[in-house]
């Protein structure tokens, strides 16, 4: 309940009216179940609009996956992180001892819930996307019926830039791509689809 307050109150009013988000392809999002959300990575504000996407009605079960040595930094970021946001934390280093690194994704996605990963695995140089890590396709794997849906965000890094905490109002534009699924081939070149998928969406968007 307090996520859907937060984002209902501040986060809507201010990613949806203040700044203006244009959408394309929205209806590409599934109406229901599980899935997964790939998207290129700028800025925090990232996460806030990919959120802002879906009705008050299914914020609960939207679950971005972050970094723990970031957002679990002390108690009451890692609070806020994980009860308002509702962020599944991940290890970037994981040991042996912590179990199966993306247990807690796995989890969610059995559950019905919608994940959000930023391939990049961290914000890179604004406007300028990197070339993706493997850990996506692990997770495909580990759920192949579960379907991915590639995002290309445009405009967060002008709004909310890496390393800066005064928000700029600025249209963000979001490219939603048809769904893709798990196909049983080494992780680098299954990761490398979704990238390329992402790419064909920003091209689209240069084109426009």
């Amino acid at each position: 309940m307090l996520k859907q307050i937060f984002f209902m109150l501040f986060v809507r009013p201010l990613v949806l009216l203040i700044t203006g988000v244009q959408v394309v392809g929205k209806d590409k999002l599934p109406s229901d179940g599980a899935y997964i959300i790939a998207a290129n990575h700028n800025s925090h504000l990232d996460t806030m609009v990919l959120i802002s996407l879906f009705p008050i009605s299914q914020i609960a079960r939207v679950r971005p996956v972050a970094a723990s040595d970031y957002f679990m930094k002390n108690r009451w970021f890692a609070w806020f992180s994980q009860h308002i946001i509702g962020i599944i934390p991940l290890k970037r280093k994981p040991s042996k001892e912590d179990g199966h690194p993306l247990s807690a994704v796995i989890e969610a996605i059995n559950r019905g819930d919608i994940i959000i990963i930023f391939p990049e695995g961290s914000r890179g140089t604004p406007g300028e996307m990197e070339g993706f890590k493997r850990g996506i396709s692990h997770l495909a794997k580990e759920s192949p019926s579960t379907p991915i849906i590639p995002i290309y965000i445009n405009g967060t890094e002008k709004a909310l830039p890496k390393g800066e905490a005064l928000f700029v109002p600025f249209i963000i534009n979001v490219l939603i791509g048809d769904p893709l699924y798990y196909r049983d081939e080494t992780h680098a070149i299954f990761a490398k689809s979704i990238e390329k998928s992402i790419r064909d969406l920003e091209s689209d968007f240069r084109e426009r």
